[in-house]
């Protein structure tokens, strides 16, 4: 039954968030990006829309994703879902069906890489209208990406046992050898967290030149899609994490 005040007041146009920060969805606007309010909402909220054999968090997902990549690109592999602290882990389906949600989470993503100084790779949504070739090289985005579908076939194998049949966009893309070893949420949290706070000082890495390549090769080769440096592992991240010790 609805309450007879509740449309005596105007509706609350923002989330409050963990820190006591307020996250205004319409605009987007989020006063005092707090790097404690993206590991707490990564940290309590369940990958998959909560379909997993056990609990298994946003923020270890993204502790995967940094692992398999190379020092330079740690801040920014943590920080691919951040978005996700504010908006949900909306599932793949549903989001094809909202594309003013996706517009939304675009922003947020921008004020995340914003606030932390951290270059997410991706190419203008113009990149490659009117004939222009796409951006050359092994861009950011692209390399995140790849890690991202390496952590996700893993996850399909370990936390859906029920969900046999073949995802398209994971054709090709083999899982790591060992099994997932989920966090808590507290563990998932000081673990976010230490990771990030170890990688603090770490320079911001600079935005893909169309026909630069990374001189000192801190980025990646590029090889079919794929980034060499997924071998490289956690350096910098605490050991262990998201995947069972070999």
């Amino acid at each position: 039954m609805r309450h007879p005040a509740a449309d005596t007041f105007p509706p609350t146009t923002y989330i409050s968030t963990f820190k006591g920060n307020r996250f205004y969805p319409d605009e987007p606007r989020i006063d005092g990006i707090d790097i404690e309010d993206i590991a707490h909402g990564l940290a309590y909220q369940c990958r998959f829309n909560g379909q997993t054999a056990v609990f298994y968090s946003v923020a270890q997902h993204s502790l995967m994703v940094a692992s398999l990549l190379p020092p330079p690109l740690h801040k920014a592999a943590l920080l691919h879902d951040a978005a996700e602290a504010y908006l949900g882990d909306v599932v793949k389906p549903l989001k094809h069906l909202l594309p003013a949600f996706a517009a939304i989470e675009a922003g947020v993503t921008r004020l995340i890489a914003q606030a932390f100084g951290v270059n997410f790779g991706q190419p203008p949504a113009d990149a490659g209208a009117h004939g222009a070739a796409p951006p050359l090289g092994c861009a950011v985005h692209q390399a995140i990406k790849r890690a991202d579908l390496v952590a996700l076939a893993t996850e399909k194998r370990d936390l859906m046992p029920n969900s046999t049949e073949a995802w398209s966009y994971l054709a090709g893309i083999a899982p790591l050898p060992d099994p997932i070893v989920p966090l808590s949420p507290p563990e998932a949290k000081a673990a976010f967290l230490a990771a990030w706070w170890a990688l603090a000082d770490a320079p911001p890495v600079p935005t893909p030149h169309t026909n630069a390549p990374d001189p000192d090769r801190h980025a990646c080769a590029h090889q079919d899609g794929a980034c060499d440096g997924t071998a490289q592992g956690a350096q910098g991240l605490p050991a262990g994490l998201g995947v069972a010790a070999a």
